[in-house]
């Protein structure tokens, strides 16, 4: 199959609409715009190629370049960047992939970025009661070389109902669970680039399959799904 990658001309589009972001500019610019939004659906399809050969993906989404002002100080109407998403089939496949291709700032992330009250609370329940599987996958060598570590928003204390010094309060502390990886302008330019990406969303695998099994079961294992 014949290999799509990121084009130069896409990220050139980027840094430029960086520079200019203004109607007036995007609109002499248009064609130079659809040419990355074709670029980058090309290269979804190629990654979503890659990504069924090791997951079930349910869907595919490319998200709008234009940016929701109405609540923004920052008024810029473009973002400066090309990105979107997998979503995982079935209720028992949990987590979600997501993919920004920006100049100087291209990364891959993965995760759970609002977890719904019950789900924070069955995941603290379970962290409470057996911390270690969780702690052996963002421990290991190949989370660490891949990721770094475990990122998300934290409460500054121990969530209520647990004591602070719980021996799993680290965990708790958590709201949100995420992973990343990043990429340079070199990597992104490169023809095996979604391979890299489809390795490194496989790398998440360990820390998806953990979480949903935790959230398809009751606090017995039972299945609740």
């Amino acid at each position: 199959m014949q290999t799509t990658h990121i084009s130069p001309s896409t990220l050139q589009f980027l840094r430029d609409l960086s520079e200019n972001n203004n109607r007036e500019w995007f609109k002499e610019n248009k064609k130079r715009f659809e040419a990355a939004k074709a670029n980058m659906k090309a290269f979804a399809e190629i990654l979503l190629h890659e990504m069924q050969k090791h997951d079930k993906i349910e869907s595919t989404k490319l998200y709008r370049i234009y940016r929701d002002v109405r609540f923004s100080k920052d008024k810029t109407p473009y973002k400066n960047s090309l990105s979107g998403n997998f979503t995982r089939a079935t209720k028992l496949l949990r987590g979600g992939y997501y993919f920004h291709i920006e100049p100087n700032n291209s990364f891959i992330g993965g995760g759970f970025w609002q977890p719904s009250t019950a789900d924070l609370k069955r995941l603290r329940q379970e962290f409470a009661a057996d911390p270690e599987p969780l702690r052996t996958i963002i421990q290991s060598e190949d989370f660490k070389r891949a990721f770094g570590t475990l990122q998300g928003e934290q409460l500054k204390s121990s969530p209520r109902g647990y004591a602070k010094d719980h021996p799993s309060v680290d965990l708790l502390r958590y709201k949100q669970f995420l992973v990343s990886q990043t990429f340079t302008d070199k990597e992104v330019l490169s023809e095996d680039f979604a391979l890299k990406l489809s390795e490194g969303f496989k790398a998440m695998r360990p820390f998806f399959d953990y979480m949903s099994e935790v959230l398809t079961t009751d606090e017995n294992g039972v299945p609740i799904v």
